[in-house]
Formats: C-alpha cells, sequence, structure tokens
C-alpha cells in the first residue's frame, strides 16, 4: 500500500504552536534593525512629548484647559505614531522581501505577529513612561487619580496603535497607502472619541458608533484618571476593552498576514 504524504513546502513545515524562543528572536531582530532607523525612534519616542510640549504652551494663559485636554491626547499621540511607525515599518519588511523569507522557515504566522507586537510593545512601553513623565512632572498636568493609572491607559492605548498598525499593513501595496489608512482608521475615531465634545451631545446615530471604537474607551479611562482618586469600575472597563480590542486585533493580524505584497 502506497503512502501518501504532504509535500515539504513552507506551509507543512510551519509549526502550529506560538513559540517564546522564535517570538523573542523576532522581536530581537526587528529592535536591531529600528537601532538603525532613528527617524522612526524619534518619531515613536519624541514626537507624542513634543506634541505635549506644544500643547502646553498653546494654552499658556488657561492651564486648566491643558488640564482638562492634556490626559486625552497623551493617550492619543502614542495611539497614533504607534499606528504610522508600525504600519510602515512591517509593509517595509514585505516590501523588500524579509518577510516572504522570514514565512519560509519554520516560523508561524503568530510567532511572526507576536515578535512585532513584542518588539514595537518594547517600545511602547518606554513611549509611555517619557510622555507620561513630561505631562505630570515638567508641564504640570493636574491629575486626581494615580499617575500609574495615566501609565498604564497610555501603554495600553500605544499597544493598540501597534496592533492596528500591524494589522492594516496587510491591505496596504505601499508606504503611500499605510499612510492612507490612517484617514480611514484612526481620524473618525479622533473625531467622535469623546475630545472635542462629551459623546452623549452627540447625534445618537454618532454617538452609538462611537460607542464601538477603541479610542472612546480610551479617553473615556484617561478622563477617570483626571476625575477619580481611587480606581474605579468604568476605568477597569475602560481599560479590558482597549486591551481586549488590541489582542483581537493582533489575531486578525496573523490571519491576515501575508508573504508578500501583491
Amino acid at each position: 500500500m502506497t503512502m501518501h504524504t504532504a509535500p515539504d513546502t513552507p506551509e507543512t513545515r510551519r509549526p502550529a504552536a506560538i513559540s517564546w524562543a522564535r517570538t523573542t528572536a523576532t522581536a530581537a531582530r526587528v529592535l536591531r534593525q529600528l537601532r538603525h532607523d532613528p527617524r522612526s525612534i524619534a518619531l515613536m519616542l519624541l514626537v507624542p512629548c513634543v506634541m505635549l510640549f506644544l500643547l502646553r504652551y498653546v494654552f499658556d494663559g488657561d492651564p486648566r484647559t491643558f488640564d482638562n485636554i492634556g490626559a486625552s491626547l497623551l493617550g492619543i499621540f502614542p495611539l497614533v505614531t504607534m499606528f504610522l511607525v508600525t504600519s510602515i515599518a512591517t509593509l517595509r519588511e514585505r516590501t523588500s522581501g524579509t518577510l516572504e523569507r522570514l514565512l519560509a522557515m519554520p516560523l508561524g504566522k503568530a510567532d511572526l505577529i507576536m515578535g512585532y507586537a513584542l518588539a514595537f510593545g518594547t517600545l511602547a512601553i518606554i513611549q509611555s513612561a517619557l510622555a507620561t513623565g513630561l505631562a505630570l512632572w515638567v508641564l504640570g498636568l493636574d491629575v486626581v487619580g494615580s499617575p500609574w493609572l495615566l501609565l498604564v491607559v497610555a501603554l495600553l492605548d500605544a499597544l493598540l496603535g501597534t496592533a492596528l498598525g500591524l494589522f492594516v499593513s496587510a491591505f496596504a501595496a505601499s508606504e503611500f497607502q499605510a499612510v492612507q489608512f490612517m484617514p480611514a482608521v484612526i481620524f473618525p475615531q479622533l473625531l467622535l472619541c469623546g475630545l472635542f465634545t462629551p459623546r452623549p451631545n452627540m447625534q445618537p446615530v454618532l454617538e452609538a458608533i462611537s460607542n464601538v471604537l477603541p479610542m472612546s474607551y480610551a479617553v473615556d479611562g484617561m478622563n477617570e484618571v483626571l476625575k477619580h482618586t481611587d480606581l474605579t469600575a468604568n476605568f477597569v472597563r475602560d481599560a479590558v476593552v482597549v486591551a481586549a480590542v488590541a489582542a483581537l486585533v493582533l489575531v486578525l493580524g496573523a490571519a491576515t498576514l501575508r508573504r508578500r505584497t501583491a
């Protein structure tokens, strides 16, 4: 009796389970590459701080305005910058052929996505710490709650931006297209998140849409820290929603990951 075996292809050799060793090796490779890209590092680490600094002195005559919106933007700026850098960096890996070579090895898509998330997540931690420290101890952002809770939300927002960037990079054929996803993915959330007006004051249809957008919960979480001394149930809900959406988008990113750009 003749036994038929599956052909030896990258797909059949690819491991089914996530390997911590393969994931960390991927993260280390991405960090080594970013080390030689000072512009991307500056965009991720310094631009949110510069934006907060400018915002503080735009409202120099009315510091209370900075207190009211500074916490919200402390979550929005990291999300936007991580989305932009991650989507472009991942697309660059695909267009250069690096991604195809990696996926020809016994490396699962989940290993690859988690490696990218770990690398950019490490930078997100540094970015969030820098921005939070600047806002609180240099620019004098006045919050009632714990600075650590503010840092938690800022970090979750940066990780959400990373996950969204990894996801949309699968649908872009060029870096220009990756940038074009920002108006489609980020700007509607920015308008509907409650930054400009409380969400209950919006037209009912827009309020309903805002209730399913993750940036709305990011802003709500920041506002909870701004107004309440203790950990509240609403804060926990907001943080869990942002974290859950980030995890879901990472799963979708692994499912839609393509070896090359069509």
